[in-house]
């Protein structure tokens, strides 16, 4: 009977063993995915000899695996006016990873430091602001990203502007409801009471404390950016002409999906597996900072 208590806790060790595992490989491949485009994104257009605008339309609507006039291969085929396909898909990458670094770094702050102030401080700040969001949030953030868009006009700038005004208020929200949960936790009371002030409560307590839920959504929301961007794009106020993006090569190729399915399927399908990596690492890093997993 003394024996039982010891292999079940055995057996929880190895199944939190096993778990944590499952958990880093699940981390693992969605940043090998993440870090394929990243390197596209910055070496392919460096190295690969072909100019994403270059008109050829002696070349156009070629399949992927063609051979060009020069002597190269077009990858991933040509679209309607003859520009390679492949080189469009990496310097939209870019554009896409930019925009999606950038309003995370704009909307990530300013969420991160209105909900830390918000939860913290409370009381009529706390109102307001959250009043603020609730406003925005009765707005679909689409709709709203495409009324600002068509006030600023296009450009990528723009662009990371508008979508960190539609996606800062989930971050706040999130950041504001792990304060809320921690502020009254007893490493934060002792930090008060040792003579801590707001500063070092938010920044040195609470802010490592919300970290987790914090990378979390940052991450999911990372690949909604790279979405909205391209739907943006998609419906021509995102960027602007002469610059490639996913979303408007996926829009020049609607009109030829029964002659030339390649120009809008494959910049889809690789907007699909960018935004498809992206949730599964938000999920991993989730379950990743999982107290239950932890404490296995």
């Amino acid at each position: 009977m003394s024996a039982a208590p010891v292999t079940i806790a055995l057996q929880t060790m190895q199944v939190a063993r096993r778990t944590r595992k499952a958990v880093a490989l699940r981390m693992a491949l969605p940043l090998i995915v993440i870090g394929l485009y990243v390197v596209g994104a910055i070496f392919v257009p460096i190295l690969y000899d072909f100019d994403p605008l270059r008109v050829d339309v002696t070349s156009r609507l070629l399949p992927p695996g063609s051979t060009l006039p020069n002597g190269s291969v077009a990858i991933f085929g040509t679209d309607q006016v003859g520009q390679d396909l492949f080189a469009q898909m990496m310097e939209g990458a870019r554009v896409s990873l930019v925009v999606g670094a950038g309003t995370l770094l704009f909307a990530g702050f300013v969420g991160v430091l209105l909900g830390m102030l918000a939860g913290h401080f409370g009381g009529k700040l706390d109102m307001v602001l959250m009043r603020i969001a609730d406003i925005q949030l009765a707005f679909p953030a689409i709709l709203l990203a495409i009324l600002i868009a068509s006030v600023l006009g296009q450009g990528i700038w723009n662009i990371i502007i508008v979508l960190s005004i539609a996606n800062w208020v989930i971050i706040a929200r999130v950041t504001r409801g792990q304060v809320l949960s921690l502020k009254t936790r007893e490493f934060v009371e002792a930090s008060r009471t040792l003579g801590a002030g707001n500063t070092h409560l938010i920044a040195r307590t609470l802010l490592p404390g919300a970290m987790a839920p914090i990378l979390v959504i940052l991450t999911v929301e990372f690949g909604q950016v790279i979405l909205a961007e391209a739907a943006l794009s998609f419906l021509g106020v995102g960027v602007p002409l002469g610059v490639p993006s996913l979303g408007s090569t996926i829009a020049n190729g609607t009109a030829h999906m029964t002659t030339a399915w390649w120009i809008s399927t494959l910049p889809g399908v690789a907007l699909l597996i960018l935004v498809l990596a992206t949730g599964i690492l938000g999920d991993a890093i989730r379950d990743h900072y999982d107290p239950r997993l932890r404490s296995a």
